[in-house]
């Protein structure tokens, strides 16, 4: 190719690791770590361009398998060479079931690796214009800045273990030293909001369920509701509710909206369930569980199942996920982002993304919060008055540091397995625990 823009001279990546807190969902209980996988690319004229995924060994593997793909080639190609990788992605995964019953196992089958070397690319290519990602995405910047939301957990007490999980009880942070304790009722999650209203300036909640019994989870909701009358708040219980459970639990409550409320059940779909449960209750929904390709999302949208697609940029790519947005929009629906666990890195690609995401995109998820502190990046986007404010600065806006990336590598290669796995920590809470779907993690 002939393109008269710099190129790629070298590509590295790095598995990692940072710290978690015993937080928990349907699937489980987070281990002690995380982990994620960190792309670097370098160029001929100097720049140095990041970008990060979800970890596990068989996302790093293929990012190392895409390294020919990569090399040599100009970054003004960026988009025909994620097409080329993103065809490599599809021929891998091709008949994998998803996300719909929340198996983590498929998770690396839904996760698009690729966009780890797209957001890379884009961010050299926005250093070699002098502009910000989000110009080169979609129709450009839409927005100055971006709203976020508190994201609550129930967490179990880490001392019941003897895993390694760290502990902020010393913290000057009002946040850090909530994050790291038990929080296993109502009030336990009020603190983490008054916490995170305190902190960080959130205006909306989002409480993650499939952990307690339904009304339990519900109950927390409407305790929200009354002390943050002005909060857009919504569950996510990850489709473990049957239907009509779904139906009596929200009906009448004060969700905003409702994210994956039920799933597959007795023979029908998630997409089916979840459009009777929108006509049984008026309560719009949201998924990153029922629609994560073209295909599932086709078929969401002909049966009405959802109001808001959270496209995580790792699940579609960033231009796929723009491209949804774009479609919403246009379909006068709503774009949003899911997030898992997370360095900055991911935070500036989600705040580049939602920049440029047309219409009014819902409150962007993430588990920043979770994790603010562990820093691979020198100027690492901020949740101030629960939004970040977008940099006018080129490319993703962020300067990596090498140093902390390597202490992160370093801790990774302690680690016995860089795949997720909570069902280790459900061990200690719930002997002989299993996942399953239909069953919130504590209810055995």
């Amino acid at each position: 190719m002939s393109y008269k823009t710099p190129i790629v001279t070298d590509m590295k990546v790095y598995p990692v690791a940072g710290y978690d807190s015993m937080l928990l969902s349907l699937s489980g209980a987070h281990s002690p770590y995380f982990t994620r996988n960190i792309v670097i690319l370098k160029d001929n004229s100097g720049n140095t361009g990041v970008g990060e995924v979800h970890g596990g060994e068989a996302i790093c593997a293929a990012l190392e398998s895409y390294i020919p793909y990569v090399v040599g080639q100009p970054i003004g190609a960026y988009r025909n060479i994620i097409s080329n990788l993103h065809s490599l992605h599809n021929k891998r995964s091709k008949g994998s079931d998803g996300l719909q019953n929340l198996d983590l196992g498929k998770l690396k089958d839904v996760v698009h690796g690729e966009t780890a070397i797209e957001a890379a690319l884009l961010d050299l290519m926005g250093k070699f214009l002098g502009v910000p990602v989000c110009e080169l995405l979609a129709g450009g910047k839409q927005r100055d800045e971006i709203v976020v939301l508190g994201y609550l957990f129930y967490q179990a007490d880490h001392t019941k273990t003897d895993l390694p999980y760290i502990d902020e009880a010393d913290s000057d942070n009002v946040w850090f030293r909530q994050r790291r304790k038990p929080a296993m009722d109502t009030q336990g999650i009020l603190a983490q909001a008054e916490a995170l209203e305190a902190y960080y300036g959130f205006k909306d909640f989002k409480l993650k369920g499939g952990v307690m019994e339904g009304t339990k989870e519900m109950e927390a909701i409407a305790a929200l509701a009354k002390r943050f009358p002005n909060a857009r708040i919504n569950i996510d219980p990850n489709g473990a509710w049957k239907l009509q459970e779904a139906i009596d639990l929200c009906k009448g409550s004060a969700l905003t909206y409702a994210e994956d409320p039920c799933g597959t059940e007795s023979g029908y779909s998630g997409r089916e369930t979840m459009a009777e449960f929108k006509e049984a209750t008026g309560i719009p929904t949201a998924t990153n569980m029922i629609a994560t390709d073209w295909r599932q999302f086709k078929h969401a949208i002909i049966e009405k199942s959802v109001d808001i697609v959270l496209a995580d940029p790792h699940f579609w790519g960033m231009a796929g996920s723009l491209r949804i947005g774009e479609i919403l929009n246009d379909w006068n629906l709503t774009w949003g982002s899911h997030s898992n666990n997370h360095f900055d890195i991911t935070l500036a690609v989600y705040a580049q993304c939602a920049a440029a995401a047309p219409g009014n995109p819902t409150a962007l998820d993430t588990h920043w919060i979770w994790q603010d502190g562990q820093y691979l990046t020198n100027d690492p986007p901020q949740i101030k008055e629960g939004k970040i404010k977008i940099t006018e600065k080129p490319g993703l806006g962020i300067d990596i540091n090498m140093d902390a990336v390597l202490k992160a590598h370093e801790l990774y290669k302690k680690l016995p397995c860089g795949e997720r796995n909570d069902a280790v920590g459900m061990q200690y809470l719930i002997p002989g625990w299993k996942f399953d779907s239909k069953k919130p993690c504590m209810v055995r």
